[in-house]
């Protein structure tokens, strides 16, 4: 994230990967089944996340030599729904950036769509997506997969790295990679590796929580920079909308069950 013109190129050291994947536990066929499946959820879960409101915080720090903090970039925002039920992100708190680095258009792609990474079956087939095996990670047991693109198109981006695949929710519960795509002429903008990691949040589906990146950033110039970079996504409500539509004759509620009040909480979906 960020240039000089700089994007970040960010290695999450520190960050203990679990033990290799064993290999050899599946067949080609149950391969492809498995990443079909999980991508129908991941579709599922794309759509249902788009009805949710929730905090992001979003943390930027340049660091010196020995670690302490030389230049901040901070933002909290809500993501909301407004009146008429449309989408929208409401700024809480942004005090003023003192970093020396910039935000490209490219950064704040990757910090929507790119970070919090969904693979849906829409964008399935823009992947290669390679088998590693399975592993236990922080003891749920999964499916490893490889993640590239196969074709980087101008305007686009994309994950390139690693997710693990929970192998009875079949949905993602973490990935580390980073952002790509075709790079501007004239540019030096790198991008950051970063390891996200989800929770279940409503007994359904798993939800982006942290991301965490830390790393030294090494320019085209030779400068360098260290830095280290979190987001939190906290507070996941699902949104409900007080306006009731209605298409022909009208529903008794006698028969059809009172809707639920606002600000009530629906039942806990049963897994």
């Amino acid at each position: 994230m960020f240039q000089r013109n700089l994007g970040l190129t960010l290695l999450a050291a520190g960050m203990a990967l679990a033990a290799p994947p064993a290999k050899g536990d599946l067949s080609e066929d149950q391969i492809q089944s498995v990443i079909q499946k999980f991508a129908a959820k991941e579709s599922e879960f794309a759509k249902a996340r788009e009805a949710y409101t929730y905090r992001q915080t979003y943390k930027f720090h340049e660091l010196d030599d020995s670690n302490r903090i030389t230049g901040r970039h901070e933002v909290t925002a809500d993501i909301v729904f407004t009146v008429e039920g449309k989408r929208t992100e409401r700024v809480v708190k942004a005090p003023a950036s003192t970093i020396k680095l910039i935000m490209t258009p490219e950064d704040e792609q990757d910090l929507r769509s790119v970070q919090p990474f969904v693979l849906t079956t829409k964008d399935i087939d823009k992947y290669h997506v390679r088998y590693l095996g399975k592993e236990t990670l922080d003891e749920i047991p999964c499916y490893t997969f490889a993640v590239k693109p196969k074709k980087v198109e101008a305007g686009q981006r994309y994950f390139s790295g690693i997710v693990w695949v929970d192998d009875r929710d079949l949905q993602i519960v973490k990935s580390y990679g980073r952002g790509m795509g075709l790079k501007k002429k004239g540019s030096d903008n790198q991008f950051a590796k970063f390891e996200t990691f989800r929770e279940q949040i409503d007994g359904k589906f798993w939800f982006p929580t942290y991301t965490i990146a830390n790393d030294t950033l090494i320019f085209e110039t030779g400068q360098s920079q260290r830095i280290k970079m979190t987001v939190k996504y906290e507070n996941y409500k699902q949104f409900k909308s007080e306006t009731t539509i209605t298409f022909g004759e009208a529903v008794d509620e006698t028969k059809a069950g009172k809707p639920a009040q606002p600000g009530q909480e629906p039942p806990a979906p049963k897994k």
